[in-house]
């Protein structure tokens, strides 16, 4: 699932290749990925893209007041062609669930952009509104962890009245926007805090190291995506985890085995060495937590 760093990443490649651009044709092939009805889509076309921007997850772009939102979700992707094929879309017929044309400069250069999900349970969002906030989801988002208001402060608060679970705590897009599976296992591991710890317990020494590590791991990942392709930001995000994805192998930092913790529909991964003080937790479906 692409995370705030891939969005930031994909909002940054979207931006230096499509402002200025016209967005020329609208395909949608799912209509149940559409969102809204009113504006309809088709209000979109023949409209310049005059900006980019992201919302925890989310991203629009801006056709002169009209927004095109979409959230990629669990198996969503953004592919960006120099190349599009004129060939009409059928319903159904592909993972392709929308598509963009645009022309450039003069109208002689086109490209476009397919929003693609693999697997059959589709999940990937896409919304046409007059203003982001007319988005459920972004309406209700808690703040951004980069903005310069999200500090150790707001992070203190937040905690400070919460019997959640750290891990759920973190990925919670109206607690805080943007984080998610992976990307909550990588701060976690680098705070050297367990996934089960109670949110209200931490002390405030492990708050500020939780802080630190947020801004730390999303920083850098943000880095590494910024200036790379569309195609190329999996990979990028692959590359640089530490537990996430790593289930059996060595720790990077301590060595331990990398444990895993598996769900109905998702899994996530700890070092017992760096995050448990060597304790393996337990299935959540059989057993208590270790905090």
């Amino acid at each position: 699932m692409p995370e705030l760093p891939e969005v930031a990443g994909l909002g940054a490649f979207l931006g230096r290749n499509l402002v200025g651009a016209r967005l020329t044709k609208v395909q949608i092939t799912s209509f149940a990925v559409l969102k809204t009805a009113d504006p309809p889509y088709s209000a979109l076309e023949g409209r310049t893209i005059v900006g980019v921007e992201r919302f925890g997850k989310f991203l629009s772009l801006d056709a002169e007041g009209i927004h095109f939102i979409f959230h990629l979700a669990k198996a969503g992707w953004l592919r960006y062609t120099e190349q599009p094929s004129t060939t009409p879309l059928r319903l159904g017929g592909s993972n392709i669930a929308a598509r963009l044309a645009f022309t450039k400069g003069d109208g002689s250069t086109h490209v476009g952009v397919d929003l693609t999900e693999a697997g059959t349970k589709k999940s990937l969002a896409v919304y046409v509104v007059n203003k982001p906030k007319d988005v459920p989801g972004i309406a209700t988002l808690g703040p951004d962890p980069l903005s310069p208001g999200f500090t150790a402060e707001t992070l203190a608060g937040i905690l400070a009245g919460s019997q959640q679970q750290i891990k759920g705590l973190l990925r919670s897009q109206a607690v805080i926007a943007g984080i998610g599976n992976a990307y909550s296992d990588e701060i976690l591991h680098a705070a050297r805090i367990s996934p089960f710890a109670i949110a209200k317990s931490l002390d405030p020494e492990t708050v500020q190291v939780l802080y630190q590590s947020i801004e730390s791991v999303l920083g850098a990942a943000v880095e590494a995506a910024i200036g790379k392709a569309s195609s190329e930001l999996k990979d990028t995000k692959r590359s640089n985890m530490m537990v996430h994805g790593r289930a059996g192998q060595a720790c990077p930092v301590c060595g331990t085995t990398i444990r895993e913790v598996s769900f109905a529909d998702t899994a996530l991964q700890y070092c017992p060495g760096c995050q448990t003080n060597g304790k393996i937790l337990a299935d959540r479906r059989t057993s208590r937590f270790l905090k």
